[in-house]
């Protein structure tokens, strides 16, 4: 159990937590016992790390032999096609504009998929021919964002996400292709409220639809609309605290696959009998869990559990509910896309990847468990080996909740107090670090700095509890769990604690700043990306979306106004006296770019050491090759020129 206490500090009221959190068991790391392996140091450059591409969404061709995949192969997030037996990317679009969400038509004629414009996150949705051509824009809206398309099973018709930029909440529209009109399904009313479609029944009258609180991990509906009439009806409501989110039909289109809180502190997956109103489960586990993907015959299910930042995916019969892990290797595997099971429903395609090893595609057979390599996005640079690896640790805060991190340490360190080090907390806040690759981290620690990522209570993956936690209370128990990261640093005999800086981008930017200003000393230097200074001018110039989100964890900004204070770093700006870095992109929606020229502004005029850089054309986070290298290599220099010591040679 664990409560919070309303505490004055310098005449605002803040809470604290005051005992431990309930998290899934786990055993501490004696930081003594964290070593620096032995092996060959190489130094890899910015653009050998950039260069490491990733697959982010797939969709199977009609008949299984290809797979569309979005990737950042040529520096920007396009589509490509790969053969299902191996071959390299071959392209299929070109736009200098980030593309996502991939549908394949019934027929298997068209590719379906959604861009939007420099990262300003309005999202048009295009077709383009499945054998390659020229894509045609089916929505032309500048400021509607339309994204996250199910089509209906004849293919008239497709589902999306719909969401004005003025609008808060996002809800699903239907589309008729033939004469592109569009019409809403849903009109929510609710400034929380979000909307997803997930699936077509077989005659595409109903659709399944998801209705969700914000983005925190608030409460969560299944819903059934007519789409003839637009009639909408609960199918599994819970009431508050109680979070149900379908993935899909099973083959007799009576039964769910869903992922769901019902009876515990952890999501998990299972099956809803829409007849019967009952949940049927898989095998228990005290980590967080989804329904990932179901076989297009409708008889099995893949479930992804995150145990500890590293993931467990099994094989699900859906008749008995008999579970098959299968074995892919340590780290992180993720299966890619809406549909990433081959249409024979015999393949998974997802995503390996491991702290020492950038991510590649790879499908596995479902039944012998066989897993092929389709494309490796590394550089030979950046071979296993050649990096070093990462490790989660499990740390105790200062309430006695342990809070885990990953752990990324350079090769052939001394342990003698020498060496410098980065704390590294995750954006979201409402998220998570897994113990998989991490540009930042791998470049940061093949310059010799130790880098650790601590999964700060908000974070998800450890319970209600914990992921709770973090409300009306931002800036109190999350911060001191990313202060005694350090604390663990400096215990496992490596770490000088005055060469100890703090980096992050969006949340991260965000607790990075609020750490120099509100716990002085502590840092040496920092750099921060696309964070948050002001969280009252935050809420006047965000995306709307993320303003409820935003509510959902401070509270109403009239009301409680203290806690917007207490958690913003404006609020301690005045005692921010080591170097700081800012980067940001000029067209963010989320944080919008005038927080950093507030940063900027507020240090120049108390003459801290300071530099703030605005990339132009991008958004929230840096797509472009030339600025992803940039914000590598001056992070790097920048803890180099003020924080780091010379080694005595």
């Amino acid at each position: 159990m664990h409560r919070l206490l309303m505490i004055a500090v310098g005449g605002v009221w803040i809470a604290t937590q005051s005992a431990e959190i309930k998290t899934p068991p786990r055993p501490l790391t004696d930081a003594r016992l964290v070593s620096s392996p032995a092996g060959p140091v190489i130094e890899i450059s910015p653009e050998d790390i950039v260069a490491s591409r990733t697959a982010t969404d797939v969709a199977w061709n009609g008949d299984g032999t290809e797979l569309f995949v979005v990737s950042n192969l040529g520096g920007r997030a396009n589509i490509w096609r790969v053969k299902a037996s191996g071959s390299w990317p071959r392209p299929m679009t070109q736009a200098n504009q980030g593309q996502s969400f991939l549908e394949l038509s019934p027929d298997g004629k068209g590719l379906f998929y959604a861009q939007d414009i420099g990262g300003d996150e309005m999202h048009d949705i295009y077709l383009v021919p499945a054998a390659g051509g020229t894509p045609v824009n089916l929505t032309k809206t500048p400021k509607i964002s339309e994204k996250a398309i199910v089509a209906s099973p004849d293919g008239s018709k497709i589902a999306f996400t719909y969401k004005p930029s003025t609008n808060s909440q996002r809800d699903v529209a239907v589309m008729d292709l033939a004469t592109r009109s569009v019409r809403n399904l849903t009109r929510e009313t609710d400034p929380d409220g979000v909307w997803s479609a997930v699936a077509w029944s077989k005659d595409g009258a109903t659709l399944i639809l998801n209705r969700e609180v914000t983005l925190l991990g608030g409460d969560a509906t299944i819903w059934k609309v007519d789409v003839g009439s637009g009639e909408l009806a609960p199918v599994v409501s819970r009431g508050k605290g109680a979070r149900d989110l379908a993935e899909g039909y099973a083959a007799d289109e009576t039964t769910l696959i869903v992922t769901s809180n019902s009876g515990s502190d952890q999501l998990r997956a299972g099956l809803y009998d829409m007849t019967a109103r009952k949940h049927r489960w898989i095998g228990a586990t005290p980590w967080e869990q989804r329904a990932a993907a179901i076989t297009p015959d409708g008889s099995k299910f893949v479930a992804v559990t995150n145990e500890d930042g590293n993931s467990k995916v099994t094989v699900v019969d859906i008749a008995s509910l008999s579970e098959r892990t299968l074995d892919l290797g340590g780290g992180v595997n993720t299966p890619l896309g809406a549909s990433p099971i081959s249409p024979n429903s015999k393949t998974l395609v997802y995503s390996h990847s491991t702290g020492d090893s950038p991510p590649d595609l790879r499908t596995v057979d479902l039944a012998t468990g066989k897993s092929t390599v389709l494309a490796s996005f590394a550089l030979p640079s950046l071979a296993p080996g050649q990096l070093p690896n990462s490790q989660v640790i499990t740390y105790k805060s200062f309430d006695g909740t342990p809070v885990s991190a990953v752990l990324t340490m350079p090769l052939n360190l001394k342990r003698d107090g020498s060496n410098p080090a980065l704390v590294m907390p995750h954006g979201g806040p409402t998220s998570a670090t897994l113990n998989n690759f991490s540009r930042k981290a791998a470049y940061f620690a093949s310059r010799g700095y130790i880098v650790v990522q601590p999964n700060f209570r908000g974070s998800t993956g450890y319970g209600k509890p914990f992921q709770d936690a973090e409300i009306l209370d931002m800036g109190g128990g999350d911060m001191k769990d990313v202060l005694e990261a350090k604390t663990f640093l400096v215990a496992t005999g490596y770490v000088d604690p005055k060469q100890v800086g703090i980096t992050g981008g969006s949340g991260g930017g965000w607790l990075t700043m609020l750490a120099l200003g509100k716990h002085p000393g502590i840092f040496a230097a920092g750099v921060q990306a696309y964070g948050v200074i002001d969280w009252m001018t935050f809420m006047e110039r965000t995306d709307p979306l993320l303003g409820a989100y935003l509510k959902r964890l401070l509270g109403d900004p009239v009301k409680q106004r203290a806690g917007y204070l207490s958690a913003a770093p404006l609020t301690y700006v005045d005692k921010i006296n080591v170097p700081l870095l800012t980067l940001h992109g000029e067209r963010d929606s989320r944080v919008p770019v005038e927080q950093a020229i507030q940063v900027r502004d507020v240090l120049k005029q108390r003459g801290v050491v300071s530099e703030t850089v605005i990339y132009e054309d991008e958004g929230h986070g840096f797509q472009k090759t030339a600025n992803q290298v940039d914000e590598l290599r001056r992070t790097v220099d920048w803890f180099d020129k003020h924080m780091r010591k010379p080694k005595p040679q």
